[in-house]
């Protein structure tokens, strides 16, 4: 075995890296004398881990043979390595023979594939460990110690999310079948809802729900109820969460970002929709004993969820992605809320506020695919809305639109009809007024999601039943009842 030792640099000659070269060889000589005993270790245990070049060869072989259906065997992997030049070098067939006669006795493979893995992890961060001191020394002024910062912990979290330094390629055949689960899953869900429902019939059956690594923008002129529409969009994603999770299994968690409200308000008006109490009665303290009885209930059902609200303001895009790691690693995060987009900042000072949302925009992205979860975002709109006719909002009224439009995967507009015709009121004696009234009639308590951009699906609109007292959002029948 002497000949197939790596050696270290002169410099590292007191300290080796992490490694057990015993346990690789135990593990490679009882999966070729059984090659089904791969399926306890193939789904965390990847060739990369082994710390001897060889031995990287020999399970990449294995997999290879594995994966087509056949056994692995000295003969087996002969016919792969062969020609290469380690193989020859360290006279391959005879070594590989070897393993199989001195892992007889392995039994439980699980426990040498753990040893590795776990070397590898701890080399891994002895390398970025290495990166992240030779950075700081290497650094210039354009590169500032928040940027740095922002990098180190993107390596560890990659490291402690995947065990892996960076993700690199991935073969098309993994890519393939990770599709082919996908729409095996969608076709055996009977709901059809292949991402984290919306709670709402007519906008799941539009979007099949919230999609992982989407990055989904709510956007509307103020008083249309954005902040509603997310926390009830919120609320029905830790419900549907909740129900996806098998039993002794904890739920993912839903992460809200308030930059605009406290976390009590936000709070007083989940209180105010699950109980049906008027929130302006809440902020007065005009509740009676049944509503009060009502509102702790509802407070008891809010305290088990796993609905965590950061409302710190004027947060930094970098903040918030590493405030979301960490309560990925804590607490599973299952989805982000976002409210609103243009109060957060630039992880770098700029004095082009469309470079800096177009920084917030991309880093949004980011989170969502790196985290593989969706991210939803609330927005503002320009005034020109209010300079049409028509109040319908365009992709063009987006604040500082090209970035935050061509990063989203989804845009929906919220737009209610009857905010607008309130203002209009004509008077009591006016020719115009029961047109007018009859107008108002038609647009009460509903609001209108316009779906404006789809990346992966089709656009529409969609009607919801919305009572602005109690911050609550329904699926509306065609008598404008709520479901």
């Amino acid at each position: 075995m002497e000949n197939i030792s790596q050696t270290l640099p002169d410099h590292d000659l007191l300290r080796k890296l992490p490694a057990n070269v015993h346990a690789e060889q135990m593990l490679l000589g009882a999966v070729l004398i059984n090659s089904d005993l791969i399926e306890q270790i193939n789904e965390f245990l990847k060739a990369e881990h082994f710390y001897e070049k060889f031995h990287q060869k020999i399970y990449h072989a294995i997999e290879i043979l594995v994966e087509k259906g056949l056994s692995a065997t000295p003969v087996t992997i002969k016919s792969i390595l062969e020609k290469d030049p380690l193989y020859q070098e360290l006279k391959g067939n005879e070594y590989i023979i070897r393993l199989t006669t001195i892992a007889m006795v392995v039994i439980n493979p699980y426990d040498y594939g753990k040893i590795i893995y776990d070397s590898a992890i701890k080399r891994n961060l002895i390398t970025i460990g290495e990166e992240i001191v030779n950075d700081a020394y290497n650094s210039t002024l354009e590169q500032e110690a928040p940027e740095q910062l922002e990098i180190a912990e993107n390596k560890l979290y990659l490291l402690a999310s995947e065990g892996m330094k960076e993700k690199g390629f991935i073969p098309m055949r993994e890519s393939v079948a990770e599709s082919l689960s996908s729409i095996n899953r969608a076709m055996k869900n009977t709901d059809h809802i292949t991402g984290i429902s919306t709670g709402y019939l007519d906008l799941d059956n539009k979007l099949s729900g919230f999609q992982n690594s989407d990055l989904i923008i709510v956007a509307g002129r103020p008083s249309m109820g954005k902040t509603a529409f997310a926390i009830n969009f919120a609320f029905n994603a830790c419900k549907a969460l909740q129900r996806k999770t098998k039993e002794g299994e904890k739920p993912p968690a839903v992460g809200f970002f308030s930059l605009e409200m406290s976390s009590e308000q936000l709070a007083s008006r989940l209180l105010s929709m699950m109980a049906r109490v008027d929130s302006t009665n809440l902020r007065n303290g005009k509740v009676n004993e049944e509503h009060y009885n009502d509102l702790r209930k509802v407070a008891a059902e809010l305290s088990e969820m796993p609905f965590f609200i950061d409302d710190t303001p004027a947060l930094s895009i970098s903040a918030v992605r590493s405030r979301a790691r960490k309560l990925k690693r804590k607490h599973n995060l299952g989805i982000i809320f976002v409210d609103y987009l243009q109060l957060l900042t630039g992880s770098s000072k700029s004095e082009n506020r469309v470079l800096e949302i177009s920084q917030i925009t991309q880093g949004l992205k980011a989170i969502a695919k790196e985290l593989n979860i969706p991210v939803i975002a609330l927005s503002q709109l320009s005034r020109a809305v209010e300079q049409r006719e028509d109040k319908r909002p365009l992709l063009s009224d987006l604040r500082e639109s090209g970035s935050i439009e061509q990063d989203a995967d989804l845009v929906m507009f919220l737009y209610r009809e009857e905010y607008y015709l309130r203002r209009k009121e004509p008077t009591p004696g006016d020719p115009k007024y029961s047109e007018w009234q009859a107008a108002l009639d038609r647009a009460h308590n509903i609001a209108e999601i316009l779906i404006a951009k789809h990346r992966n699906g089709s656009v529409g609109n969609v009607q919801l039943y919305y009572v602005d007292k109690f911050s609550s959002v329904g699926n509306l029948d065609r008598s404008h009842k709520q479901n």
